[in-house]
Order: C-alpha cells, then sequence, then structure tokens
C-alpha cells in the first residue's frame, strides 16, 4: 500500500489513511507485507463505511489472531472509530476455510524502503 497511487482504480481513502494502513501493518507484521483492500471502500461510487483488508505474508504468522486485532484495532482508532476487517493469507493458514466474496481488489502491495 505504499504506492500513493492504484492505475486505474478509484478508491474512497486518502493518502493519510494509505499511510496509516501501511504504517500499522507493517509495523505488527514487517514490511514483507503486502496490503490490498477490497470490498465497497474500491470504489468511489459504492457506499458503506468499514474497510476490509487482505494482508498476504510470504512467511508463517505465529499468532495470526492476534496480529489481525491489533491491525484492525490501531487502524480503527486511527480512523475515528472506523470498522475494519482484516484477513491474513500465510503459508501456515487455510485461508479457503474462509468465504470469499467475488474479489474487487485494488492491489496495493508494500514495498519496503
Amino acid at each position: 500500500m505504499a504506492e500513493a497511487s492504484c492505475q486505474n482504480a478509484e478508491m474512497r481513502l486518502t493518502e493519510a489513511q494509505i499511510d496509516l494502513i501501511r504504517d500499522v501493518v507493517h509495523g505488527v507484521l514487517g514490511a514483507r507485507a503486502r496490503v490490498t483492500l477490497f470490498g465497497s471502500r474500491v470504489y468511489d461510487n459504492a457506499r458503506g463505511g468499514d474497510l476490509d483488508l487482505l494482508v498476504e505474508m510470504d512467511h508463517p504468522v505465529d499468532d495470526p489472531a492476534l496480529a489481525s486485532a491489533q491491525i484492525a484495532a490501531r487502524i480503527g482508532r486511527g480512523m475515528h472509530g472506523r470498522r475494519v476487517d482484516v484477513i491474513i493469507d500465510a503459508p501456515n493458514l487455510d485461508l479457503a476455510r474462509c468465504p470469499r466474496r467475488a474479489p474487487r481488489t485494488c492491489d496495493r502491495q508494500s514495498r519496503s524502503g
């Protein structure tokens, strides 16, 4: 999510909110975490207030429930109580058990540096 713009996509997030999301995710899971925004926030013309995030990791996550809760709470506080849903995908997790919606994503990958 470090990229300031996402080409060919509309989003209802400010640059400050994008920076907050990136900083929180990297603070909890490290700079190699990739974040994808999905759901209604991807589209300017959609309604809905919650924030749906998919965090992808290339290495196992020891306590994904704790990491997800920390990310959601910190971003929610930083966005004035906005509800945040976080899904973590890592090699040691069975994401197939999670209910999936059709992916309406704007893949905004984290970049270190």
